[in-house]
């Protein structure tokens, strides 16, 4: 009896011992994340696990039993997003999801693990939104992008989601100041100073998930004068119009133009023959033939301090005395 005895004890400790050797150790911080509306499962390695130690990752909704999401991974996560195919659900923005991972070395498995419940749409982590500053006159608009989410969009999963826009002046935080619930993802602050430096930060409120998101990356821009630049546009719109307006004309009256500055009509053969003919008139003729007059010179003496000079008179042949003193 006492033989049979030892060689059950014996036997079943040794069948134990088998069995516990085949177990591994579980994965610890098995936990479900959601940044965007994605859906990733992480954990982190046993205690002195091996490098060829792999994992299975599997996750299930309230409705749908535990669906295989990566299988025989050396990486300690597993992003079911990413592997939505035709044979698996769909992951959804309002469902309600909990994982579990395995861990496998040759032949031996560990227990699995199961993670924490979430509910996507109250659960995830809302990015921050993209912020673009445009400056006008003394205004500055801001135009708000909204993160990309992996599954549908921000508006389509929060109706009535809201930012909070805060601005200030450059290097004066403590002095800043908010717009809160606005809907338009195009705002224009109007309460600010001519050539001032103007910084901006946006963050995304929403009913359903309590957490804000991340606060966007601080946006500076700097405003330009009172006078608004819409007038230097209008003006140069103006003078466009006009340029093309005169082109335009020239265009159409092109032909009167020329016809202006470049005459082509000639004058008539008989009035051009009139011109260029010779004139046969008398006096015509005798004015183109006559010589000028000859001129008559009288010789003159004049005697004066005893010396006699010549010169030529035009008065007429007339000899005169001789002139005392």
């Amino acid at each position: 009896m006492s033989a049979a005895l030892c060689s059950f004890i014996l036997t079943t400790t040794l069948y134990g011992s088998t069995v516990l050797s085949a177990i591994l150790s579980r994965p610890t911080n098995v936990h479900l994340t959601s940044n965007n509306m994605n859906l990733v499962l992480r954990w982190s390695p046993p205690e002195g696990a091996s490098k060829s130690l792999v994992y299975t990752a599997e996750y299930n909704t309230t409705v749908i039993p535990y669906t295989v999401g990566c299988v025989n991974i050396s990486t300690c996560e597993c992003d079911f997003t990413s592997l939505r195919t035709s044979l698996q659900p769909s992951i959804v923005e309002y469902g309600k999801y909990t994982g579990r991972v395995q861990a496998h070395e040759g032949l031996k498995s560990s227990p699995w693990v199961e993670s924490n419940h979430m509910t996507l749409d109250k659960d995830t982590i809302i990015g921050s939104p993209n912020v673009s500053l445009l400056s006008n006159g003394a205004t500055i608009e801001v135009s708000i992008k909204d993160p990309v989410f992996a599954v549908s969009t921000l508006r389509n999963v929060y109706i009535s989601a809201t930012y909070n826009i805060s601005y200030w002046k450059d290097s004066q935080k403590d002095q800043v100041k908010y717009i809160s619930n606005i809907q338009q993802n195009r705002v224009v602050l109007s309460d600010l100073n001519p050539r001032t430096k103007y910084c901006v930060q946006v963050q995304i409120n929403t009913e359903s998930n309590s957490r804000p998101s991340h606060p966007s990356r601080v946006t500076c821009e700097n405003t330009t004068s009172e006078e608004a630049p819409w007038m230097a546009a209008v003006l140069t719109a103006v003078i466009m119009a006009a340029a093309v307006a005169l082109v335009c004309v020239l265009a159409v009256f092109r032909k009167s133009i020329c016809q202006l500055f470049c005459p082509k009509d000639v004058l008539p053969q008989h009035f051009k023959e009139y011109l260029l003919e010779s004139p046969d008139s008398t006096i015509y003729l005798a004015m183109q033939n006559s010589h000028p007059p000859e001129e008559i010179y009288h010789q003159i003496s004049v005697i004066a301090d005893n010396r006699t000079m010549e010169e030529g008179c035009p008065l007429g042949k007339r000899e005169d005395p001789q002139w005392g003193d």
